[in-house]
């Protein structure tokens, strides 16, 4: 027999109930909403999805408070609810990190090697930052801004001449700061939280770079830029 949509949102909405009991430690005889209050400030999900989860709430209490029956309820969730609820339900339930979405082979370079073989790299691989080091040491990102930058500060005659190296590109980028460091396990809810974060503090980050746990003298496992996130659903 098929369960009907209230079942199957009731089972989810439990679900949910128990994960932010575990997120919170709250008592059970706290409310739904007030675990939603004390859930957001630790999980990103749970911020991404707060109005989602108060109207689930206030669905949850219609379907049970004013059941007048056993096998019957005043409301039945659309279809389109169900599987809204049962998708954050799974997605509390197993979190997407962002190795998960972002784990990959990096390609950086040194930084003494030359802005040829920068632009190589940018017009095969199609990449719009570079990670840079330098004996083993991460320097910082190459970005367009940056080449454009150092070209717009030379004459037409030093062009010509001299071949730069990607470090003297990076003397040209006029925020530096413009990176920052993520351990693996990482929520993609919390990557997009940093970006949209930067934006509003007037200091736009061009990339999150993937290590283990976080450190940047750690292997790059992975890159996260602002256009990967909007690849997402």
């Amino acid at each position: 027999m098929t369960p009907k949509n209230s079942d199957r949102f009731i089972v989810a909405y439990n679900r949910i109930d128990k994960s932010l009991v575990k997120l919170t430690g709250m008592p059970n005889h706290f409310s739904f909403s007030r675990r939603i209050d004390k859930a957001k400030e630790k999980n990103a999900l749970i911020r991404h999805y707060e109005e989602e989860l108060r109207e689930f709430g206030s669905l949850r209490n219609a379907i049970i408070h004013n059941r007048t029956g056993l096998n019957y309820a005043i409301a039945e969730p659309h279809d389109v609810i169900v599987e809204m609820i049962e998708m954050i339900e799974k997605k509390l339930s197993n979190p997407m990190t962002v190795k998960d979405l972002f784990s990959r082979k990096v390609h950086t370079l040194q930084a003494k090697e030359s802005l040829a073989t920068g632009l190589k790299m940018v017009r095969e691989k199609k990449f719009n930052q570079i990670p840079i080091y330098q004996k083993g040491r991460f320097i910082g990102l190459i970005t367009a801004n940056g080449i454009m930058n150092w070209l717009a500060d030379q004459k037409h005659e030093d062009i010509s001449r001299e071949i730069p190296t990607l470090y003297d590109v990076y003397n040209h980028e006029k925020r530096k700061n413009t990176y920052r460091f993520v351990k693996s396990t990482l929520s993609v809810y919390e990557a997009e939280e940093f970006f949209k974060k930067s934006i509003l503090r007037g200091n736009r980050l061009e990339a999150l770079l993937i290590t283990e746990h976080g450190g940047k003298d750690e292997k790059l496992i992975g890159i996260i830029t602002p256009l990967d996130l909007l690849k997402l659903d």
